[in-house]
């Protein structure tokens, strides 16, 4: 059988949407009740996750940590939501540029990826979907995005076929936590 490609709208074209059904879904009482995360995919269907382990939350919190100590001219955050052309998705953690941070104030959802976009790879998680969310990050607009791996060591993309030894953008950013 053969593989199976679907096209996704521009992600300008798909922003609008995403960003309207986010405030629907952040408005109602149950959605701010559940502790799974919850994302959407590009038809504004709800995906939920089960709560993350401890190690998935911890490795966040020290990436996040790392960010605020090496970064300059920004700010880390977890648990990000962010327009994509398929849906909304939640890096585990970001690294936003002033601007980035000024702009995401005013904000339920970033309509464009922080200049670093961080998936903490958990056991469920697939090469295949951190390939995925790693192609729409970028599409969205990310600088960066790393992959933190179950043992701590991180990988650093440039785009989704480049990986670097390093950040290039928080350059003294360790490659194990």
């Amino acid at each position: 059988m053969g593989e199976l490609a679907i096209q996704l709208p521009a992600h300008k074209d798909q922003t609008a949407f995403n960003l309207e059904r986010w405030e629907e879904l952040v408005a109602d009482p149950f959605y701010s009740r559940l502790e799974q995360r919850i994302e959407t995919d590009r038809h504004g269907n709800i995906i939920m996750s089960p709560p993350p382990a401890f190690s998935h939350g911890h490795k966040g919190y020290q990436i996040a940590k790392l960010m605020e100590r090496h970064g300059k001219g920004g700010a880390s955050s977890i648990e990000v939501p962010i327009s994509t052309s398929d849906g909304v998705r939640a890096a585990d953690v970001a690294w936003l540029t002033s601007s980035q941070l000024a702009a995401a104030k005013k904000t339920s959802v970033l309509p464009n990826a922080p200049a670093i976009c961080v998936e903490v790879i958990s056991p469920r998680n697939s090469e295949t979907e951190m390939r995925e969310k790693m192609a729409l990050y970028f599409d969205a607009g990310a600088t960066e995005v790393w992959l933190c791996d179950e043992d701590g060591t991180l990988r650093f993309f440039v785009d989704p076929d480049s990986q670097v030894k390093v950040s290039v953008l928080i350059p003294e950013f360790p490659a194990t936590i």
